[in-house]
Formats: structure tokens, sequence, C-alpha cells
């Protein structure tokens, strides 16, 4: 978001060295030159930060978006402190015309500063600091300073309140700003969360299933290992929800997400595809038997007494497996096998464990 605009960067810096040869030529001074040449080298090497960010864009790791962010800041307050030497410089001489120039600089840098880092206070703040203080302190000074010019003391001290107090509404709206923006990216996050994740568990749903499916896939594909697809549906789930009504029916499905959440690994993925059905994503096996072995545990964990409103519900769980790319590639295709091998097991006595089989693979091709 910083590095997203370069051409403020080089219009009030352009606008910045026109100002300062401007006052070379009308106050017969080298001072202004050398100021120029200095404010020249900093948007160039401005520009060629911007330049070498948007090679590397996007910074992954949060350490090197810091050096970016600092490298950002520093040139953000080296043109904050040209600003404001350059009006501390003209306003050591009455030349009013080039002085309202100078400090009007100041408004400009304020506002795009306000518009652009809002979303970093502590830099949009120091860098307003920097280049309206000395301003308002030369404002005051000169206003002192006699000229012979009728209410030549009010005016400066006038101009030097304003910047004052345009300043300190800028540092009202940074503050709006920044919580502002704060809370849209809360919002996007919050419904970003709402549309990946199960309201009642927390779980994936199937957006995020499909997502994650494709990345585990791919990884698959390029280490020649496994995907694991375990398809679960508890037994008896139904008994308790008519039994003791939907609150506990609820509550004991989200012990089940707990508990299949704390069984997984990091990397596998656990989601909630509706009622008492949840898919497990495996991935990076060797071979069929750690699938086995995973939905050995998920069956012995979930199957153990569940303690909802002092009462005690017990449940079981059946699992039908498939494994990609060996049996397929497609997620659909591999839910339906992994749901045909789930019936089978549920059919032969439930609380069961059972690979899809080429039957079960031909009969999902054959409903396709």
């Amino acid at each position: 978001m910083l590095y997203s605009m370069w051409l403020p960067i080089f219009g009030l810096g352009a606008v910045f060295i026109c100002v300062c040869l401007l006052a070379a030529v009308q106050l017969d001074s080298p001072i202004y030159l050398a100021l120029a040449a200095i404010g020249a080298l900093t948007i160039f090497l401005r520009l060629w930060i911007v330049r070498a960010y948007t090679r590397v864009a996007p910074a992954r790791h949060m350490k090197d978006l810091r050096r970016w962010e600092r490298l950002y800041a520093i040139g953000n307050y080296a043109s904050a402190v040209q600003l404001a030497l350059l009006n501390i410089l003209v306003l050591t001489v009455h030349e009013p015309m080039l002085q309202l120039i100078a400090v009007s600089l100041i408004f400009s840098f304020g506002a795009g500063v306000v518009a652009r880092t809002a979303i970093r206070p502590r830099l949009c703040v120091i860098s307003l600091l920097l280049a309206t203080i000395p301003t308002v302190v030369a404002l005051a000074l000169h206003a002192f300073n006699g000229h012979g010019d009728e209410l030549h003391t009010e005016m400066f001290l006038v101009e030097a309140m304003l910047v004052a107090m345009i300043t300190g509404l800028s540092l009202q709206t940074v503050a709006h700003l920044y919580r502002t923006a704060v809370g849209h990216h809360m919002a996007k996050h919050d419904l970003g969360q709402l549309a990946k994740h199960d309201a009642l568990t927390g779980l994936a749903n199937r957006l995020l299933l499909r997502e994650r499916f494709q990345t585990l896939i791919e990884s698959a594909g390029r280490n020649g290992r496994l995907l694991a697809v375990h398809f679960l549906d508890l037994d008896g789930f139904k008994a308790v929800n008519d039994s003791y009504g939907h609150p506990v029916g609820d509550s004991l499905l989200q012990q089940v997400a707990r508990r299949l959440e704390a069984i997984v690994r990091v990397e596998d993925l656990v989601a909630r595809l509706g009622g008492e059905e949840f898919v497990v994503l495996q991935g990076g096996i060797l071979h069929q038997d750690e699938a086995q072995m995973l939905a050995l545990r998920i069956v012995r964990e979930l199957s153990r007494p569940y303690e909802i409103s002092d009462s005690v519900s017990g449940v079981s769980v059946s699992v039908g497996i498939a494994t990609a790319p060996t049996q397929g590639v497609e997620l659909e295709r591999l839910l339906a096998a992994a749901d045909a091998a789930l019936y089978r097991a549920k059919k032969s006595g439930k609380a069961r464990v059972i690979f899809c089989t080429g039957e079960d693979i031909a009969t999902v091709h054959l409903a396709a």
C-alpha cells in the first residue's frame, strides 16, 4: 500500500525542486541550489526504492515487510525535513510571495501523507510533525521581525496558527482513517472466515475444502506422495438429537470438531459438509496404512463418551477412505467414492474403516 503510488512522490518532489530553484534566483543564494540538489537525490532514491519493491513484491515474510516499511519511512522523513528546512530558510528573509509558495508545500505534503499513510499512524504522525512544527516556529519568529508592513505581525501569526490548526486536524483525520481502515480489514477478515468456515463448528466448509484439496493434490503430485480423503459419518447421532434436542446435538458436533482438530496434523484439514458428515484431508502420506492408522484413531477418539449438560452421550463414527492420485484427482469424485465406502462401513456394523474399491470408483464413474 505504501509503495502503490509513485506519482505523488515524483510530483511533490518536482515542485519542491522548482521552488528551491526559484528561491535561488530570487534571493541569489547558492544554499537553495544545494537544497534542490539534495531534494533531487532524495526523490531519485525514493523512486528507485519503489521500483526495487515492485520487482520483489509481494514480500512474504514479516521481517522483509518491516524492512521495506522502514525504507519508505526514512524517505518520507527526509522529504519532511527538507520541506521544513526550505520554510525556515525562506522565512529568514522578507519575501511574502515566495514564503506563501513554500508554506503551501507543507499543506500539499500533509494532505498526501494523511491520504497515503494513515494506515501506518506512527509514520504519518512523525512525517507531519517533522514538516509542520519547524514551519510553525519559523512563522511565529518571522512575525516579530519588524519589516514595516501593515499588519505584518498579525498576518504571520495567523498563518502560524493556521498551519498549527491544520496539523491538529490532520492528526485527528489520521486517527479516524486508521480506525476506519482497521475496522474495514477486520470486517473483511470476518466475512472471509464466514465464507470459508462452518458457522456451528468453525471447521472448514466446502469452499475451503476445495481450495485446500487443490493445494494438497498439487503437492502430492510434485512429491510422489498420496492424499487420503476420509469421509466420516457419526453413528447414532440422530438418536441423540431426537432424545435430547438440537442444542445437545449441536454441542456434540462442536465437541466432535474439537477432537478431530486435536487428532490431525497442522498441514491436514478437517471440514464439515453438513449434518453429522465430516471430511478429513490427510496429505503427504507414502502408503494407505498411514491413512488407516489415522482413521482408526479417529474412530477410537470420537467413540469416547461426550459429557453434555450433565448427561453422557455416546456415538461412534464410520469412515470411508479414498486416496489420490491413485483413485482420482477430482475432489467430488473422491468424495463420492469415499462416501460409497462409508456406506458399506455403516452397513457392515458401523464404527468401521473401509477403503473404497475399484467397484466404488466404477459406480462413481457410471453415476457421473
